[in-house]
């Protein structure tokens, strides 16, 4: 077995934190998960892993390899990739993470399509609605919706996502239908706090061309999107919120559009990954599969997003 191999089996090791689960995902004897292992050890001339009947942790030597060997696998993986043909060119694993509404509504929908074409291609699908490290977490590429942060990752524009105003029936039985901004100031709103910040949002509107804000009124705040609609469901609040989010709550009548002429400004929609001299086949084409995705899902509006990368 060559030195790249040991250090895939170390990685799936590492990454599931169970030698028989590694084996299962590598479809290998366990035995051979850990001799490779011992090997790996023997070679480097230290350990890797702390061992015990119940669990399988790093050392801080195996953290370090980690760090490199992800990447140094990785890239051989490519490698390895151009001189197939190219039907099975796209294989390996990519460990992406997307909003949490974006993975469930419409990439986790579409993923057996994108594993069908890709039959050799494994998918470590995170979804959270906080800003991950891609470096620390091991992430080849992320998407964010919002502005952003300066930071040392490559960043890719996809388009714009559209915000709308909403709320539900009964919230507007009791407090009536806002027809402009000036009457906000009879109305109370789920507050969205920031997963990484903890700070609501200000509502937002476009008005004379211009963007304003103010702080309204609310009694509830959520920090997941999930509970933000479900508190707007509940009659807590307005909200402002991607439209694609809550579509089917449009169409059924369990939220109403409100303040259409006055729309909070969209949200740019970014892929992010690590500068790097050769960005692997992987992510090049999960990035053209979720923008088309994304366009097709009317998430983002078509003709916003930008060109392809370079093959």
């Amino acid at each position: 077995m060559d030195r790249v191999d040991l250090l895939r089996i170390f990685l799936r090791v590492a990454a599931t934190g169970s030698f028989s689960q590694a084996a299962d995902q590598l479809a290998l004897p366990r035995p051979t998960v850990s001799l490779a292992v011992q090997q790996l050890e023997a070679r480097l001339g230290t350990r890797l892993l702390h061992r015990t009947t119940r669990k399988v942790a790093l050392t801080l030597d195996g953290q370090a390899l980690v760090d490199r060997a992800s990447s140094l696998v990785d890239e051989m993986q490519d490698l390895e990739q151009r001189f197939r043909p190219q039907a099975h060119a796209v294989a390996g694993r990519l460990r992406i993470d997307v909003p949490s509404r974006v993975a469930r509504l419409i990439v986790a929908p579409a993923l057996p399509a994108l594993l069908a074409q890709h039959p050799g291609l494994e998918v470590d699908l995170g979804s959270s609605d906080r800003a991950v490290d891609l470096v620390q977490e091991h992430i080849d590429c992320v998407l964010r919706v919002g502005p952003l942060a300066g930071s040392s990752l490559v960043a890719k524009s996809l388009g714009s996502m559209e915000l709308i105003n909403c709320a539900s029936p009964a919230y507007l039985a009791r407090h009536g239908r806002p027809q402009s901004p000036a009457e906000l100031a009879g109305h109370q709103s789920v507050h969205y706090n920031s997963p990484t910040t903890g700070r609501a949002a200000a509502w937002e509107w476009l008005e004379g061309g211009a963007e304003h804000s103010r702080v309204l009124p609310g009694a509830v705040g959520a920090n997941h999107v999930e509970s933000y609609i479900a508190c707007a469901l509940a009659g807590l609040g307005l909200i402002q919120i991607p439209r694609y989010d809550v579509q089917d709550h449009l169409q059924s009548g369990e939220l109403v559009e409100v303040l259409q002429a006055y729309p909070p400004p969209a949200l740019p929609v970014h892929v992010l990954y690590l500068h790097r001299a050769h960005l692997s086949r992987r992510v090049r084409v999960f990035i053209d599969w979720i923008e088309q995705l994304l366009v097709q899902a009317g998430a983002i509006a078509p003709g916003t997003a930008a060109a392809a990368l370079p093959p």
